[in-house]
């Protein structure tokens, strides 16, 4: 059913082919439990990660518009916007990207390296701002005055994270479904990190439609579990709404959140073990504000008890490698 939902809706193709599940041997030796990863960090676009997914639909539609301009907005070190003035450039269009600091850094690691960096090599107009804890206005008002100016915006959302985007993960969900069928592995759950909410969404859509009965644990990335729900949970009615499906009736949103802290944007150390961790053991990168914490997460669930019985975990990496250059590692 959600397959030939998803026909209806024109897509880029930028993701030609299903990125790997991948078992991780020596690390699940370490851990005493299997453990694989599914690879959206090695999507073909500008270093990776889960955002090209949400693009293949969003460029499309700003295609479809007419558009000579896409409009969003993110953390300095945001990979979400990376990706976005990527695609920007390879499709020829202009890209303004609004940036906040959200963790008020002076580091010129920060500040000009990593995604920062690439978003000059990809063209960008990059207009710095105080903050977004009001980017809707913020972005309006960029799109506004691109419109007075005689272009053509297309305002792309933080993260990529409205129902259009999210079918980039109900696709992404049902590709991982036909992974697991085929790889006879039993997981126990399946772990990722939740922030703008549209992978989230997508893939607990996609699972339970597929696959009833998934766990499907978001570890938050900046919020609450209390403010992060209703975000995941407004998105996936929204998504399915779109799609034109009911909700599974036995989806349950299941949030982590005690693995963001000082606050989004700021490594801590659980997260810098993670990433040392799996780096070590499986030449695998992680990034300290997505899933190096999400990662963590999964690490101090195994310690707890909370994945229980024997079966196998399953970690969507959803790239980010970029800003290890813009955070020293302790």
């Amino acid at each position: 059913m959600l397959t030939a939902a998803l026909a209806r809706f024109p897509r880029l193709q930028l993701i030609p082919q299903a990125t790997a599940l991948q078992h991780l041997p020596r690390l699940s030796q370490h851990l005493g439990r299997d453990i694989w990863i599914k690879r959206d960090d090695l999507t073909p676009l500008a270093l990776g990660g889960n955002k090209a997914r949400k693009l293949e639909y969003l460029a499309a539609d700003a295609q479809a518009k007419g558009a000579d301009v896409l409009v969003t907005a993110g953390a300095i070190q945001s990979n979400h916007v990376r990706q976005t003035a990527a695609v920007a450039a390879q499709l020829g269009l202009g890209c303004l990207a609004l940036l906040e600091n959200p963790i008020d850094s002076q580091s010129d690691d920060y500040l000009g390296n990593g995604n920062r960096l690439l978003l000059d090599l990809f063209g960008a107009e990059v207009e710095n701002v105080a903050n977004l804890d009001n980017a809707d206005q913020l972005l309006e008002a960029a799109y506004q005055r691109l419109r007075a100016a005689g272009r053509r915006p297309y305002l792309v959302p933080i993260g990529g994270s409205n129902a259009l985007g999210a079918l980039g993960y109900v696709r992404g969900g049902l590709e991982l479904a036909e992974q697991i069928a085929a790889s006879g592995q039993d997981f126990a759950a399946v772990v990722l990190a939740s922030g703008s909410a549209g992978t989230h969404a997508g893939l607990a859509l996609a699972l339970e439609s597929a696959r009833p009965g998934t766990r499907v644990i978001g570890v938050t990335v900046s919020r609450s579990e209390a403010a992060q729900k209703p975000k995941v949970e407004g998105l996936l009615q929204r998504t399915a709404e779109l799609l034109g499906v009911e909700m599974p009736h036995g989806l349950n949103l299941e949030l982590w959140d005690a693995y963001f802290a000082p606050r989004y944007g700021e490594a801590n150390a659980a997260g810098l073990e993670a990433i040392s961790l799996l780096a070590r053991l499986e030449a695998v990168l992680l990034d300290p504000v997505y899933t190096g914490k999400a990662f963590a997460g999964l690490l101090d669930g195994l310690k707890r008890g909370a994945f229980p019985g024997n079966g196998p975990l399953l970690f969507l990496h959803t790239g980010g490698s970029p800003a290890l250059f813009a955070y020293k590692q302790k």
